[in-house]
């Protein structure tokens, strides 16, 4: 198959095949110089003895380099095209290089005890709350923290959202009884006199609303009264029933043993017990609560709270000058700094994320390593094999030069001791 075009290759890959090429090209040169080389010194070593040595050289360094050239290139084709046993490895053997890489990165790397060991070396919080309390670093983190949230929330269908609201209310505040709990609530609130405030508040509010709006009382009484009854006597009526109200109240603020504060303990009590003993009671108060969250407008209220709130929240998140996004802000870079100064806060968040990071690579580390066992299943025998090229194929090239001078030096030594010995 034809190379990658070079268009669809990153920069960084059109530097590697550049290099590549080049590197094949060196080594090339240095197969055919040896091949000059020898074609020289063969012809005229007969004349020239001492060429016989520089033959030699030529001739070892043309076989290390042929040799290595086949090596190199059985790793990723087969060479001249001619399907030689254990050639074109890699992408013959595609699948079984990812299943050992990705069982060697599990095995070696992703161990409990290995990552521990790495991350307790490493001051993970201080280097957090050194990053972290740069203004320009918090005010990233929440620009970045308000667009995901923004984006959850438009992902999120209304609709889901009223369902997911609607069962958890049925869930945990519909079907639980409320009578006994809240009843034995109220029996304590009553015994401990609790509610006593409750009931000085609403007397002085009533005080207070009944010395603002003496108005009201006009015509409240006396429009009972007979039309033969005189006007005046309508008046005095009704400033005899405001003053019997002011009076009442009054009496109320100032007695805490008023009867009506008696009727209220009473009530309460009454009220509390039978929320819890009977049935007939709770059963009216669970069909009321029942009534109060199925009726359509309570549920209308609340998915219009939650477009009102996503509303008001998207607003918020999407305005960089916002007051949330500029307290989000400053509460990281708070947390930067506490992480930078605070020792024991440094000792407990590295504890944390080290055993977290060990939980993940003990819980899920197959799961982990699949990754690169199913991504090199997916790619293309070719593609694989032009991409590892790409990555050390420059790096092979040296063995063929390496190859052609270690041949040369082999052929020359050869040669001098089978003179040496032999002449």
């Amino acid at each position: 198959m034809p190379p990658t075009p070079t268009s669809l290759l990153s920069p960084a890959d059109q530097e590697r095949r550049r290099a590549l090429r080049l590197m094949k090209g060196v080594a090339l040169g240095a197969l055919i110089l040896m091949a000059v080389v020898f074609a020289v010194a063969f012809t005229f070593q007969d004349s020239i003895p001492a060429l016989g040595y520089v033959r030699a050289a030529a001739e070892g360094g043309m076989v290390g380099a042929l040799a290595d050239w086949f090596a190199v290139t059985a790793l990723f084709r087969h060479p001249l095209g001619i399907p030689i046993p254990h050639t074109a490895i890699i992408p013959k053997r595609k699948d079984e290089i990812g299943r050992n890489l990705g069982e060697f990165v599990e095995t070696e790397f992703l161990r409990g005890d290995v990552v521990r060991t790495k991350l307790e070396a490493t001051s993970i919080a201080l280097r957090l709350g050194e990053w972290l309390r740069e203004p320009a670093h918090a005010r990233r983190v929440a620009d970045e923290g308000s667009a995901l949230a923004a984006a959850v929330l438009r992902a999120v269908s209304d609709d889901d959202v009223r369902d997911i609201v609607e069962d958890l209310a049925r869930e945990h505040l519909i079907a639980p009884e409320w009578g006994p709990p809240l009843g034995a609530w109220l029996e304590r609130l009553v015994a401990s006199g609790a509610h006593h405030s409750a009931v000085d508040l609403a007397a002085d509010n009533v005080a207070a609303w009944l010395q603002a709006n003496r108005s009201a009382f006009q015509g409240l009484v006396s429009r009972r009264l007979p039309g033969w009854v005189p006007s005046f006597a309508h008046r005095l009526v009704d400033d005899a029933a405001y003053g019997e109200a002011v009076k009442f109240v009054a009496a109320v603020q100032a007695d805490p043993q008023h009867p009506a504060r008696i009727a209220i303990d009473g009530y309460l009590a009454r009220l509390g017990d039978g929320l819890q003993h009977d049935p007939a009671m709770v059963g009216r108060f669970e069909d009321a609560k029942s009534a109060v969250f199925d009726s359509p407008r309570v549920r209308e209220l609340a998915g219009r709270a939650w477009e009102t709130a996503k509303s008001g929240l998207l607003t918020t998140l999407d305005d960089p000058g916002s007051g949330l996004r500029r307290r989000a802000t400053e509460a990281l870079a708070e947390v930067g700094d506490r992480l930078t100064t605070d020792a024991a806060l440094q000792r407990r968040v590295d504890g944390w994320i080290t055993d977290a990071a060990v939980f993940v690579v003990d819980r899920y580390r197959h799961d982990i390593a699949s990754i690169i066992t199913d991504t090199v299943e997916r790619w293309d025998p070719h593609e694989t094999t032009e991409k590892i090229e790409l990555m050390v194929g420059r790096d092979l090239q040296y063995i063929r030069l390496n190859g052609t001078i270690v041949g040369a030096l082999a052929g020359v030594t050869i040669h001098t001791i089978a003179v040496t010995l032999l002449a």
